[in-house]
């Protein structure tokens, strides 16, 4: 999943530790079907609609994304 805007990191995987390529401010993670993460990121800048969506072709092709509202 990639989240336009602002970087991130990774807190948590799938409710358990993070794996070793989660460390760091990453734009993009990998995630296994069903499989979540937990982030931290902030939008210091920015308020109003965000889009985050799905970095696999096929996926991106069937609409896999989604907007959120930040807040000041």
């Amino acid at each position: 999943m990639h989240i336009h805007l602002s970087p991130f990191q990774v807190l948590s995987r799938d409710g358990g530790p993070v794996a070793a390529t989660d460390h760091g401010w990453k734009d993009t993670v990998d995630l296994a079907p069903k499989g979540y993460v937990d982030v931290a990121i902030r939008f210091d800048d920015y308020a109003g609609r965000c889009l985050l969506h799905c970095h696999n072709l096929e996926h991106e092709d069937m609409a896999m994304m989604a907007t959120f509202q930040t807040h000041r």
